[in-house]
């Protein structure tokens, strides 16, 4: 077993019918850039009610049809934004837990620690969450998993990953391992997986590997870390 081992993401993916939600965050193989990425899948008609819609530099999720929305609570929220040097992205409303906590001063784990999983027994579905801080040319990024500690949900684990940023490096998480009843929660590590320079190969690659049933949207920025210059691919299956 090769510990180091980086991936392909869409070989990781293909074939599986519900890995959930998933962050993506590394460096392009040229070491010019941060990846960062973000998609959205679902099995019920309010899930799949849903389209990535981006406003004043904030990803949001949002209602494709409103007058079908059965519960907003865990499904409509800003899932990526920027706090002064900072990129957040996650999977629900702890996005703007971690930026009022950085406004307070304190850290992405310190705000995460006021979090836990979704309250969506049996499911209990994990928060995820990650943060790019950019400096000095370069980036460092940080990864979180809220899960519960048994099928009860009678208390929550917290785990956080600090990378350094290595050119053609990334780290994959996300909320389940695959379909189920209940659906089985992420496992171990955040996977590493590869980081391509071109966006558009990496945009496709992982929007195709993803299931067509139960795929929604999927967003991908990458940033100059020269010039700070921003790429993002926006992709809906609702149009």
């Amino acid at each position: 077993m090769n510990i180091y081992q980086i991936n392909d993401i869409a070989e990781l993916i293909r074939g599986n019918s519900y890995v959930g939600r998933g962050i993506v965050i590394g460096k392009t193989a040229d070491g010019k850039k941060a990846c960062s990425a973000y998609f959205i899948m679902g099995r019920s008609n309010n899930s799949r009610n849903r389209v990535f819609c981006e406003r004043n530099d904030v990803l949001y999720t949002e209602p494709f049809d409103a007058s079908m929305v059965e519960d907003p609570s865990l499904i409509i929220y800003a899932a990526l934004r920027k706090f002064e040097n900072k990129l957040i992205v996650t999977n629900g409303d702890q996005t703007d837990t971690v930026y009022e906590g950085l406004k307070k001063g304190i850290s992405f784990r310190e705000a995460l620690n006021a979090r836990a999983f979704e309250p969506d027994a049996p499911n209990l579905t994990p928060r995820i969450s990650g943060m790019i801080t950019f400096g000095n040319g370069d980036f460092t990024y940080e990864m979180s998993i809220l899960k519960s500690a048994d099928a009860e949900g009678s208390a929550c684990n917290r785990y956080t990953f600090d990378y350094a940023a290595l050119p053609g490096l990334g780290h994959f998480i996300h909320t389940y391992v695959c379909d189920g009843n209940p659906i089985p929660t992420f496992q171990g590590e955040p996977e590493r997986v590869a980081i391509p320079d071109d966006i558009d190969a990496f945009t496709d690659a992982l929007w195709n590997a993803l299931d067509a049933d139960n795929k929604i949207s999927l967003y991908v920025r990458y940033t100059d870390l020269t010039s700070g210059k921003e790429e993002n691919r926006l992709i809906n299956k609702n149009k």
